[in-house]
C-alpha cells in the first residue's frame, strides 16, 4: 500500500527532485482510501485539513454558484494532486472535487505535511511554482467563460477531452451532456443543441460510450 502512495509521490512535479528517502517518509504519513465513481471528495466550503495524491483514476474540480450552476475548472487524473491550498492556509475549500471514474488516492493531513515540509523547505518553491501554474489553468478557464460563446467553448472541451488513437481524435468515457454542459459553462439544452447539429453534420459520431471527431471542427457556428 505505501509502495503505491511512494509511486504516486513520484510522479507529482514539485517531488520530481526530492531524493527516494526523502519521499518514502512522506509516504508513510499517508492513506490510501478507495473513491467510488461519482463520489465527493471535497466539497467547496468544507474545512482544509488534507492533500490528496491521485495514485489512480480520474476526478473532476469545479465551483458552484447558489443555484446550484456548475463551471468546470479542470480535470485531473493519476500523478496529479488535489487539496494542496489546505497546506498553505485555512480558508475553506474554494471548490469541488468528484470522482468521474474509481479512483484511489494517498492523503496526507496538513499537520503531517507541514512537519515533513519542515524538514525539506526546498521543496517549497516547487509547490509554489505549480501552484502558479494551477492559477494560469483557471485564469485561463475564465478568460474563456468571459470571451468565448458556448459553441466556441463546447468544440474547445471536446478537443481538450479527446485522445488520438491511431489518428483518430475520440472520447473514450464520453461526459453526459449535463456534464458537458457544466464544464462548458451553459444550459444542457443549449449544449445538446450544438452536438446535434455536429452529428447531423458529421463533425462527430457517438457509438455507446465514445465520441469520435470525424473531421475538422468548424470553429464558429
Amino acid at each position: 500500500m505505501k509502495n503505491e502512495i511512494f509511486v504516486g509521490l513520484k510522479k507529482i512535479p514539485f517531488l520530481a527532485h526530492v531524493s527516494d528517502d526523502a519521499i518514502k517518509e512522506l509516504a508513510e504519513h499517508a492513506n490510501l482510501s478507495v473513491f467510488h465513481k461519482r463520489t465527493f471528495i471535497i466539497t467547496e466550503g468544507d474545512e482544509t485539513n488534507c492533500l490528496y495524491i491521485l495514485i489512480s483514476g480520474k476526478v473532476r474540480v469545479f465551483s458552484s454558484d447558489d443555484d446550484g450552476k456548475e463551471v468546470t475548472l479542470f480535470t485531473q487524473e493519476d500523478g496529479s494532486y488535489f487539496g494542496e491550498l489546505a497546506l498553505l492556509g485555512d480558508e475553506p475549500r474554494s471548490a469541488s472535487v468528484v470522482t468521474v471514474e474509481k479512483t484511489t488516492c494517498g492523503v496526507v493531513s496538513k499537520l503531517d505535511f507541514k512537519a515533513w515540509l519542515a524538514k525539506h523547505p526546498d521543496v517549497a518553491f516547487n509547490l509554489i511554482h505549480d501552484l502558479s501554474h494551477k492559477v494560469v489553468q483557471v485564469s485561463g478557464k475564465i478568460k474563456q467563460l468571459a470571451l468565448l460563446n458556448v459553441y466556441e467553448r463546447t468544440i474547445r472541451t471536446l478537443l481538450d477531452l479527446a485522445i488520438v488513437k491511431d489518428g483518430v481524435a475520440i472520447i473514450p468515457e464520453r461526459p453526459t451532456q449535463q456534464e458537458l454542459a457544466n464544464m462548458v459553462g451553459a444550459s444542457r439544452e443549449m449544449v445538446n443543441k450544438i452536438m446535434k447539429e455536429l452529428t447531423k453534420g458529421e463533425y462527430i459520431a457517438i457509438k455507446d460510450n465514445t465520441l469520435t471527431i470525424e473531421k475538422k471542427l468548424p470553429a464558429s457556428w
